[in-house]
Formats: C-alpha cells, sequence, structure tokens
C-alpha cells in the first residue's frame, strides 16, 4: 500500500540548520531536504547562499500527523532563540502524493465524544445524536485541527465545565479564541451559548478554513475570525482561551492577561507537561483553578481577581 506523505517546511537561521535536520530525523525516521540557495534575478552571477534555510521534513499521512506538527513547533520555539537572527515562523505543512489525502484522513478521523455534551463530528461521518448533545461538525482541510488531539480536547473539556459547573449552563460572552486553528474551539463556544466570539490565527488559511466550519455549524453570525493581531483587539472577554506554543503563551502573557475581564477566565493549552511551570510563571497575577493532564501534554485554566 502506498504511504501518502506531508512535507513540513521549516525556515531557520543557516546555524540552526544542522541542529533542526537532526531533529527531524529522529522525531520522523526519514530524511531531510534541505533549500539553501537564494537568486534574487535571473543571472547565475548573482546566485549566493542565502542566511536563512528552509529543511524539509517529511511526515506520513496518518493520525500522528497533528501530534508531529505540534512537535516540530515546540521545538522552533525552544531552541530557535539560540541563534542569531532567528525570527519563529510556523511551519508550513504541504500534503504531498495527494491522490488518496481524503480517504487516508477519514480513517484516522471518526465522531468522538468530548466532556459530558460535545461530540465532534467530521462531515463524511453519520452519527445517531442522543438527547443534550452538543454535535460540532468539523472539515479540517489544511488546518489540521481535528479537536480530538489533547491540546485541543481540553480545552473543550476546560470550557464546558466553566459553562456548566460555574455560569448556569452558558459560556459568558463575548469569548476569544487565540490561535483558532479550524475553528472548534470558537463553534464550540457558540455551541455552549456564547453570542459573541472573536477568533484569530496568524494563519491566513486557517482563518479561510474556520471560516468553512463556522458556515458548516451554522455559527457563523456569532463569530468573527480574522488575522488580526491580538494587541490590536478592543476591549476585554470574560472566556479567553489560547491553544499555542508555550513559549508564545509566555510571551504575549500581558496581552492575554489584558483582555481577560476581572473574575474571567483564561485557558492556557499547547503546553508539554515539563513546561507547565514556566508557563503559569508567566501568568503571576492570576489563579490556577485547574490542570488537567493527558498524555504529554497539559492545560492550565486560570482566572483573573475581581
Amino acid at each position: 500500500m502506498t504511504t501518502d506523505w506531508a512535507e513540513i517546511a521549516c525556515d531557520v537561521p543557516a546555524e540552526m540548520v544542522d541542529t533542526l535536520a537532526d531533529f527531524l530525523v529522529e522525531l520522523t525516521g526519514n530524511g531531510v531536504g534541505i533549500d539553501n540557495m537564494h537568486l534574487d534575478t535571473f543571472s547565475l552571477d548573482s546566485l549566493e547562499d542565502s542566511s536563512i534555510k528552509t529543511v524539509k521534513g517529511y511526515l506520513p499521512l496518518d493520525d500522528s500527523l497533528e501530534d508531529m506538527r505540534i512537535k516540530v513547533e515546540q521545538f522552533l520555539a525552544t531552541r530557535g532563540p539560540e541563534f542569531e537572527g532567528y525570527v519563529y515562523k510556523p511551519p508550513v505543512v504541504t500534503v504531498i502524493k495527494n491522490e488518496d489525502w481524503a480517504n487516508n484522513w477519514k480513517v484516522h478521523f471518526k465522531p468522538v465524544r468530548i466532556g459530558r455534551r460535545l461530540v465532534i463530528k467530521p462531515t463524511w461521518e453519520e452519527y445517531q445524536e442522543v438527547a443534550g448533545d452538543l454535535v460540532i461538525q468539523i472539515d479540517p482541510g489544511m488546518a489540521f485541527g481535528t479537536g480530538a488531539h489533547p491540546t485541543t480536547k481540553m480545552c473543550l473539556e476546560s470550557m464546558e465545565r466553566i459553562a456548566l459547573d460555574h455560569c448556569g449552563g452558558v459560556l459568558p460572552s463575548p469569548v476569544l479564541d487565540v490561535g483558532t486553528g479550524s475553528g472548534v474551539l470558537s463553534i464550540a463556544a457558540a455551541l455552549l451559548g456564547a453570542d459573541a466570539i472573536t477568533a484569530v490565527d496568524i494563519d491566513p488559511e486557517a482563518v479561510r478554513v474556520t471560516q468553512e466550519n463556522l458556515e458548516l455549524n451554522g455559527v457563523a453570525d456569532r463569530v468573527a475570525a480574522s488575522t488580526t493581531d491580538l494587541g490590536k483587539l478592543p476591549g476585554s472577554y470574560p472566556v479567553v482561551v489560547a491553544n499555542i506554543l508555550a513559549e508564545e503563551l509566555v510571551r504575549l502573557s500581558d496581552q492575554l492577561i489584558s483582555r481577560v475581564a476581572p473574575d474571567g477566565w483564561l485557558i492556557l493549552s499547547g503546553i508539554l507537561t515539563e513546561k507547565e511551570e514556566f508557563v503559569l510563571a508567566g501568568f503571576p497575577s492570576l489563579t490556577l483553578v485547574e490542570n488537567p493532564r493527558e498524555a504529554e501534554w497539559s492545560c492550565l485554566t486560570l482566572r483573573k481577581p475581581q
């Protein structure tokens, strides 16, 4: 059987190439490619080494893809600052040999119940609802956000607990979703009763996929999805959820804290368990409410004083 693959391309300083290549080989068990020449005219006389190289690794198109992509992001954010000229850019994932991409994805993506009421259902699967179910239909597209990965799953469970156990069954509005991916958390917020959600992501493709999934679930009128910079958002939110890298959470801590309304909730995910203390130290003014863990991932739910 032919295996389909995804190429993950990372732009890094030349001095980081060997370090990243070793990591990708160890992670994937496959070789890597390096694009290291830059031509800015049509004259070969101008051919020269570029200070930024593109290192490409190759990942199988199966249910390990999302976890491996996150690990690459974590590695870049953790090790990148060690190298002069490094600027964090999310790796670009591209499907290759994609004739059977849809079928490969369908094999690994089935309906899954999360928490007490939430159910994530791929668009191509049948699901028999039971009373009280809040069903999220999702087509992850190229944003690779199914909701079943522990980093997203724990966010969903925390949002549900806030709504059901602390807020009379309705998630307070407005909600801010930072790093929306394929829009799963924003859709869940709407199904949990929030009537105004702001979803932001630095990746325009993620925003496009989010918009499609919002329309698919009939909640596009309640969610504003964009690439707006976090620092440019106005106002505050009783619920903020950020499922991004641990290093980015800490870098953005002041902005995230300022977006949380007094007595509001901040859910942080995308955190390896070994980095819990590192992230917590970046949010000293907030109180830790809960700290669920799954596999090697952690989620922190914090609350702002009144």
